[in-house]
């Protein structure tokens, strides 16, 4: 009975220091160069609707359940998607624009578990018809998600969609 309180006793210390060192937050960003004035890049950015025709988890996904709720391009826009297990289910609502600068956004995932991320697409111009976007999401780890992170990097989870996201957006934009 002894020795089978202090294994008990030992996982609970385990756990507890797993939870002490175990990352809190999340940050992950990427950006690329698109060969179109920030106007342009920005105005198409700005409406949830457009993500479609570039968004890495519309093409793993082509038949998902999508909704819009509220005026696309505007603060209080919302779009709902539900599908596979490759996308989930959650909700992207417009939360701040900062015209020709900033789109912020909150990213409620309902499946495959509840968690919510602020995420921001940002415009530079670095020339007259370039422009430098910068797509991110951040967010806090909660117990016991935390300890799971010990042994995932969200950075690694997500870099290579937004990477080929960004993609698809410059193909899209550049032949325009």
């Amino acid at each position: 009975m002894t020795t089978l309180l202090y294994i008990l006793a030992g996982l609970v210390l385990l756990v507890l220091i797993l939870a002490m060192i175990a990352p809190k937050t999340y940050n992950v960003s990427r950006s690329i160069q698109i060969d179109q004035p920030k106007a342009v890049v920005f105005d198409n950015l700005r409406y949830l609707k457009n993500h479609d025709e570039w968004s890495p988890w519309a093409k793993k996904d082509p038949n998902m359940e999508k909704k819009f709720t509220g005026t696309d391009g505007e603060v209080g826009a919302t779009s709902y998607w539900n599908g596979n297990k490759d996308v989930g289910e959650g909700e992207q609502e417009l939360k701040k624009i900062v015209d020709g600068e900033r789109i912020e956004s909150e990213l409620r995932f309902l499946k495959p578990w509840k968690s919510t991320s602020d995420a921001y697409l940002t415009t530079e111009a670095t020339g007259d018809n370039q422009t430098k976007v910068t797509w991110g999401f951040s967010g806090k780890n909660k117990f016991p998600v935390s300890i799971m992170m010990l042994f995932m990097n969200m950075d690694k989870a997500v870099g290579g969609d937004f990477e080929e996201g960004l993609s698809s957006l410059k193909t899209l934009l550049e032949r325009q």
